[in-house]
């Protein structure tokens, strides 16, 4: 587990990388951290990773380490790359391109998941044409960058609580039929009753539709964890 510097653009990022045991190849799993930059959420879940076999390597989107102060300050962040969305690009393949690059890694089995913000980067990626194995947003948001779509050379895996009130259903069928014209392997996995955030335990307010759920936070990842296996495998 350690620090990784590396270069988008003029950009210093400063990711975070977890090795599995063993000398590999081993496949890579990029975390894309929520609205408030590269965190121990994401640490966690890069080193979580590791102990299946994967690399995990936890990106830095917004550049220099960058990280929010709070939820405020994390909303403006996020609003910049929201309105400059082929900057987020530009980070997103910076870190693609890393993740080819790194010890003991498998070029051909890379696979991107992202939270909240980070689901929308992961979405974007795709929807640039990135090779990767699979693509995975949790509770990501779902609107389409100026530039749209092209056809994606992923797979691509939703796992969305219906009551997202950053997603609405509508969105979710947007999204839906997006899918369906650009990306030739789709499926989104709809929890009922599941707001926004619901693998993150710190979220609390479920009045604002911010809320950790056990249960959809267990099923998520037992569903990600079978569509990355017979995504690599398939590699």
């Amino acid at each position: 587990m350690s620090e990784l510097r590396y270069t988008a653009g003029d950009t210093e990022c400063v990711g975070y990388v977890a090795q599995p045991k063993g000398s590999g190849p081993h496949p890579v799993v990029l975390v894309t951290p929520a609205f408030g930059g590269l965190d121990d959420f994401a640490r966690g879940k890069a080193n979580w990773l590791a102990t299946l076999g994967y690399i995990g390597f936890a990106v830095d989107y917004y550049g220099e380490g960058r990280t929010a102060r709070d939820e405020a300050h994390a909303s403006e962040m996020m609003h910049v790359l929201q309105a400059d969305r082929a900057t987020l690009l530009v980070r997103m393949t910076a870190a693609l391109d890393t993740a080819r690059t790194l010890p003991n890694a498998d070029k051909s089995r890379i696979a991107a998941i992202g939270f909240c913000f980070g689901g929308k980067a992961v979405l974007d990626l795709a929807r640039s044409g990135a090779a990767l194995s699979g693509v995975v947003p949790f509770h990501g948001i779902f609107d389409a960058p100026p530039s749209g779509s092209t056809k994606m050379n992923t797979s691509v895996l939703v796992l969305h609580g219906w009551d997202d009130p950053l997603a609405t259903p509508e969105q979710a069928v947007g999204l839906a039929a997006e899918l369906t014209v650009h990306c030739d392997d789709w499926q989104i996995l709809a929890f009922g009753h599941t707001s926004h955030a619901f693998t993150n335990p710190d979220a609390q307010n479920p009045e604002a539709g911010m809320a950790y759920s056990g249960s959809s936070n267990d099923r998520a990842f037992a569903t990600m964890q079978a569509f990355l296996k017979e995504r690599f495998a398939q590699s």
